[in-house]
């Protein structure tokens, strides 16, 4: 794959997957006048001892100290090494990777007065594969994420610790091993490489990427325990979904059509019993509004990806390099994150919340009329079959109930109270990543009960699945046999994970109905 051009301007959610996964990645060539302008900028202030915040000031609570033209390098070190305070579990190597690409992309953009030579050693790293060793937690999300793009920062300048060829070694080892040359940073270039929201944004992308296949996936879920469960498809139908016509309803409705297209597991029209369980009557309802907080989160960090979220920026006038203005404002607060992972933990929270009570009804014969065992074995009582797995669908969903409390409803003033509102978007971040997986691992359990329940129908029906059920059916068999007797099951719940995190299951099913289309 030929490398991913930087310029700041068009930054895309899968780019940031790209990378994150390894792709190679170059400076855009157009972007350096910019950048060598406010760089000149900056050089300029010094030079002249003009009051510039983190230039000629210190930071935070100490924004009214001078410093000299002589200190001004000493100065930028001391934030660096000073900041890096962070603690707690390792980001993994696709985050890191992530935050390294969001901050040269936003460095890249010319209002940060950092040389060109800074921006290239960050896309330097990424190519050679140096991975700082960057602890999650520390930021609040609000003066960017400091604490974090220390730590980020540190093997950029030959210290701290960092991963090569899977070993972490000190950051100037690292660096060397690589063939990268350490800089000596310059007059505000360590500010502003600790000062924005890469943490926030490169990670939070990497979820937003993870949600898009979730919440698919999930519909594909609900279809096939539909299916297992005799359910019936009449809830789903198009004339319904345009008297309320959210968007993303109408879509989620119109998807599961699709998917279960030319099924005969379902109940027929006519049948005595006329309506599902809230779960698969109303999954266009639920999941859609699902969709809508996926596509908010999307949107906003597609946004923060291509912003300028430093402090302070350098505006230079294009004609006249002496016309230069220094704002000190917020780009750095993490506000619009936070909301936006907020609301998308509440959404992927519901998605567990609807698989867990759909494993319910597929496991409890009394619950699903005897279409299907007493937790889904044929010899109950000498074995347990999917019992356990659903206590830890249910364990999961509820653990969820608690870390989709609202990160962004909590502040604590930091900084002597110069800085008194701050965010908590890295934790908000950190928080969905968790219910991710949490939730991934929910929709797993479901797909693996609901194609256990499927062999169990088929026993007594021999009728044909839907056109994207039988593809989900079939990847699912491919990985994990139908369990036929008690068995070790947490690695065949990984193996279904693992569909669902990277999407297999879902790119399985659209290719099958685009080829119908």
């Amino acid at each position: 794959m030929d490398p991913l051009i930087i310029s700041g301007r068009d930054l895309k959610i899968d780019d940031v997957v790209a990378v994150a996964n390894g792709r190679k990645v170059a400076l855009d060539p157009t972007v350096l006048p910019a950048v060598n302008r406010s760089r000149r900028a900056v050089e300029k202030l010094v030079r002249e001892g003009q009051v510039a915040y983190g230039i000629t000031t210190g930071f935070g609570r100490f924004k009214d100290k001078s410093i000299s033209a002589d200190e001004s390098l000493q100065l930028q070190l001391n934030l660096v090494r000073s900041h890096a305070a962070g603690t707690g579990p390792n980001l993994a190597e696709e985050n890191v990777r992530a935050m390294l690409l969001a901050r040269a992309n936003t460095l890249a953009q010319g209002y940060s007065g950092v040389r060109p030579t800074v921006i290239q050693k960050l896309l330097d790293m990424l190519n050679a594969g140096v991975h700082p060793r960057v602890p999650a937690q520390g930021s609040l999300g609000a003066s960017g994420d400091l604490a974090p793009l220390a730590h980020l920062a540190l093997p950029l300048i030959g210290e701290g610790e960092a991963f090569y060829n899977g070993s972490l070694m000190l950051g100037g080892e690292a660096m060397a091993a690589a063939g990268i040359e350490p800089i000596v940073l310059q007059a505000k270039e360590g500010l502003a490489l600790l000062n924005g929201t890469a943490l926030m944004v490169g990670v939070g992308a990497i979820v937003v990427r993870r949600a898009i296949n979730l919440a698919l996936t999930a519909d594909i879920a609900a279809a096939l325990t539909l299916e297992a469960l005799r359910g019936t498809d009449r809830a789903y139908d198009k004339r319904v979904h345009q008297l309320r016509p959210h968007p993303r309803q109408i879509e989620c409705a119109a998807f599961l059509r699709q998917v279960l297209a030319g099924s005969e597991l379902l109940r027929p029209a006519k049948s005595k019993n006329v309506q599902d369980p809230y779960t698969l009557r109303c999954v266009p309802q639920v999941h859609g509004a699902v969709r809508d907080s996926v596509a908010y989160a999307k949107w906003v960090l597609e946004i923060e990806l291509n912003s300028v979220n430093d402090n302070p920026l350098i505006f230079v006038g294009e004609e006249d390099e002496n016309e230069i203005e220094v704002i000190s404002a917020g780009n750095f607060h993490g506000e619009p994150i936070a909301l936006a992972m907020d609301y998308l933990k509440l959404a992927l929270t519901e998605i567990g919340n609807m698989s867990e009570r759909r494993i319910a009804q597929l496991v409890d014969a009394n619950s699903n009329g005897g279409i299907l065992p007493m937790f889904l074995t044929q010899q109950g009582g000498l074995e347990s079959g999917f019992m356990i797995a659903h206590y830890t669908a249910a364990a999961l969903a509820s653990e969820n109930k608690v870390l989709a409390h609202p990160a962004s409803a909590d502040t604590i003033p930091s900084s002597a109270n110069i800085e008194d509102h701050v965010s908590m978007g890295a934790t908000a971040v950190r928080q969905a990543e968790m219910i991710m997986t949490h939730t991934e691992t929910v929709v797993a359990i479901e797909l693996l009960s609901a194609a256990q329940g499927i062999n169990f129908r088929r026993q007594h029906h021999s009728g044909q699945m839907g056109r994207g059920t039988a593809v989900a059916y079939d990847l699912i068999r491919q990985h994990v046999p139908f369990i036929a007797e008690d068995c070790y099951m947490a690695p065949l719940i990984e193996k279904v994970r693992l569909l669902v995190h990277e999407g297999t299951i879902k790119l399985g099913v659209e290719a099958a109905i685009e080829d119908h289309e």
